[in-house]
């Protein structure tokens, strides 16, 4: 069952960890296929189940060793109707493999029981589109009845809240927003960015979070930004604006390249993981409010390990580490 739907406890301030390029650590390290760059596709057999439970087991591990929360983040980013219609699935093996996904992330967390660390189990949505290329939107109330069925998938299941990763365009976010209200689950809106900060509609950061705010009577919990480098954005987040107080968490990825530049790459670029540390550091002593982060493309433990060395509040108390 749920056990922070009503009180996520990463609103209180205390800092957690979440995963990593979770997709492209399973191709490029693991040597997994993933057709459609759907991890949830690897649920159909147990080989692949254990490759998703070994992943988050090691950042459940990372979590435990650095004595911070965790949001575990369910690997169903391309788990809604279009996408797998495209993978063979019909809508009730949807909703299994929704249920199934968060079943698995409910088994690491009673396995992290009794540490006193507080594991938050977050049902992901993905795009209906690309998530790089907004060029077939929907309007606000065809993105809140089509995302609304993953969403009510993830309502009857022990997922905590829904997070909405790589949202590119406003209307989308909106009924992404409006669908979790109507099933009374707690919603986190995560836009992508271009080395420009603004949104691939071309439209600013600040504008975006403004907008689903207005629309939205500020339902959501608290946006993040996912999958572009912390120098594309930096410069957008400025201390004592009240827009960026909205923003509390951060998946960044591992590489400097534009979204276009990583599409036709044949080669992971994991950037360098000390230096990611550094600038996400460097971030919260700007943001104060930041306390979730972890990677997107390109990153996996080693990256999320650096942030957690030096972002991690308890960490850093202890200098012979």
């Amino acid at each position: 069952m749920a056990q922070f739907r009503k009180s996520l406890p990463q609103l209180a301030g205390d800092f957690f960890l979440t995963d990593g390029g979770i997709e492209t650590t399973l191709i490029f390290l693991e040597g997994l296929e993933l057709p459609e760059f759907a991890a949830f596709d690897l649920l159909k057999h147990k080989e692949g189940e254990a490759a998703l439970r070994k992943y988050f087991r090691t950042y459940a591990a990372l979590a435990q060793r650095f004595g911070t929360g965790l949001i575990l983040e369910s690997a169903t980013w391309r788990a809604s109707a279009d996408w797998g219609t495209k993978l063979g699935y019909d809508a009730k093996e949807l909703v299994e493999v929704n249920r199934r996904a968060i079943g698995l992330l409910e088994e690491i967390r009673n396995e992290c029981g009794g540490n006193g660390n507080k594991v938050v189990i977050s049902g992901c949505l993905g795009p209906r589109g690309d998530g790089y290329n907004p060029r077939n939107t929907m309007s606000e109330k065809d993105a809140e009845s089509y995302h609304g069925v993953q969403i009510q998938t993830f309502e009857d299941t022990a997922a905590d809240m829904v997070t909405a990763i790589t949202m590119n365009y406003v209307e989308e976010a909106v009924g992404i927003t409006r669908a979790a209200e109507r099933a009374g689950m707690p919603v986190v809106i995560s836009f992508t960015v271009e080395t420009d900060a603004r949104l691939p509609t071309g439209q600013t950061l600040r504008a975006a979070i403004e907008q689903v705010d207005t629309l939205t009577s500020r339902y959501p919990s608290y946006y993040m930004i996912n999958c572009a480098h912390p120098t594309h954005f930096e410069h957008v987040l400025t201390e004592g604006e009240s827009w960026t107080h909205r923003i509390r968490g951060l998946r960044a990825n591992a590489s400097r390249k534009s979204h276009a530049e990583l599409n036709e790459s044949p080669e992971l670029d994991i950037g360098d993981p000390v230096e990611l540390g550094t600038q996400h550091a460097q971030l919260k002593s700007r943001l104060s409010q930041l306390n979730v982060i972890g990677g997107c493309c390109g990153t996996d433990h080693r990256h999320v390990e650096q942030i957690a060395v030096a972002c991690s509040p308890l960490f850093r108390k202890r200098p012979n580490q």
